[in-house]
């Protein structure tokens, strides 16, 4: 099993706040902030993490290289802008906007700047993500890569707290998510699948349950263990990373009666 968390960076190189129309604490708000933090009981089971060191407003890991703005870029990039709907909304790999009407960057980003954070950020990460799970499917037979995140509180009454995303069923064996939704709500978790969040390109591109490799994407409501305005800590946040390394110790015991090697078929597809 490897843990990301691909939106927890807080550094913010010297170019990058001068070129940006931002303080920090404004750029800040598009980050899942502590959520390295809240699995450091998770780590202490001798779980690998994986977390970023920059900030998402630098560039967004959980984004394809080609999911940008172009308009945001001076120059060419390599590949064709894939224009999604997260693009659109100003969260494309360049984030264009901290929140609604908060424009980051006071210009357009240079093409050789740009090409240079995804060089020295973006493919380490996710050649380093492929790496980690490789040698733990050349182990066992197969890897599981949880990428977990933050969310704002969803609307509703009986809204969840927790959404698990697997790309609907295409980034990892249904076993998996099936035993995962069970096992936080036992915890006492609200819990859905896929709505509003199925996974980004990190599920996308690193799941292929046929070839033994799963992924999942976690977003815990972030008002479970911070006050969401501060980004501070509360009460919450202690109890919550209790409860993950309690479910997270216990799939340890229970993925290898799943199924999961290289070759295994997905019944539900």
């Amino acid at each position: 099993m490897v843990l990301a968390s691909p939106h927890s960076g807080r550094y913010f190189p010297p170019e990058f706040l001068a070129a940006s129309r931002l303080p920090v604490p404004a750029l800040r708000r598009l980050e899942d902030a502590h959520v390295g933090a809240l699995l450091a009981d998770s780590v202490a089971l001798g779980l690998p993490l994986m977390e970023a060191t920059h900030g998402r407003a630098v560039i967004d890991l959980n984004r394809a290289e080609a999911e940008y703005d172009p308009a945001l870029i001076a120059g060419r990039l390599p590949d064709f802008p894939i224009i999604s709907e997260r693009v659109r909304r100003g969260h494309g790999l360049f984030p264009r906007l901290a929140g609604a009407g908060q424009a980051i960057h006071d210009g357009r980003i240079a093409a050789e700047i740009a090409e240079a954070r995804i060089a020295a950020l973006h493919r380490p990460w996710h050649r380093t993500l492929a790496d980690g799970m490789e040698a733990a499917r050349r182990r066992h037979g197969y890897a599981l890569l949880l990428d977990m995140h933050s969310m704002p509180s969803l609307a509703g009454a009986d809204a969840a707290d927790l959404v698990l995303g697997d790309r609907r069923g295409r980034s990892a064996a249904a076993a998996i998510v099936d035993w995962l939704e069970q096992a936080f709500r036992t915890e006492g978790l609200r819990v859905a699948r896929n709505q509003p969040y199925a996974g980004g390109h990190t599920t996308e591109r690193h799941g292929r349950p046929a070839d033994g490799l799963h992924a999942v994407q976690l977003e815990f409501d972030r008002a479970l263990y911070m006050e969401p305005v501060s980004l501070k800590p509360h009460a919450g946040f202690g109890p919550l990373g209790e409860r993950i390394a309690r479910v997270l110790a216990a799939l340890l015991a229970a993925l290898p009666g799943m199924g999961l090697s290289a070759g295994f078929s997905l019944a539900a597809e």
